[in-house]
């Protein structure tokens, strides 16, 4: 597979996922991906934005959101998060702790 190829496919597949928890899964909090997986929503958005300025684009970090989220971050949050339960917060601590360190 060529290097253009491969990365159609990359960008076509990234595009499906941020679909799927866009609009597929709105239910999926953050948090319970972050216990999961090790990232959410807010990290594929500071990825894009990374990967943006890796190629010189300034991409703010309200506009990186916005496309990973689909619309204005404040937006999705008053219409699909909800608050964490004291047993995802517990998880979160643990697994941060674990996987990064004591939190100062």
């Amino acid at each position: 597979m060529d290097d253009a190829t491969r990365t159609t496919i990359e960008a076509a597949a990234f595009r499906r996922l941020v679909q799927h928890l866009m609009q597929d899964r709105p239910d999926a909090q953050n948090i319970d991906m972050m216990n999961l997986a090790g990232f959410c929503r807010n990290c594929l958005s500071r990825w894009y934005q990374e990967a943006a300025a890796a190629e010189g684009v300034t991409l703010s970090k309200d506009a990186a959101r916005e496309i990973v989220y689909g619309m204005p971050y404040e937006a999705w949050r008053d219409q699909h998060q909800r608050e964490a339960s004291a047993a995802q917060l517990s998880a979160f601590e643990k697994s941060f702790a674990e996987n990064v360190g004591p939190r100062d």
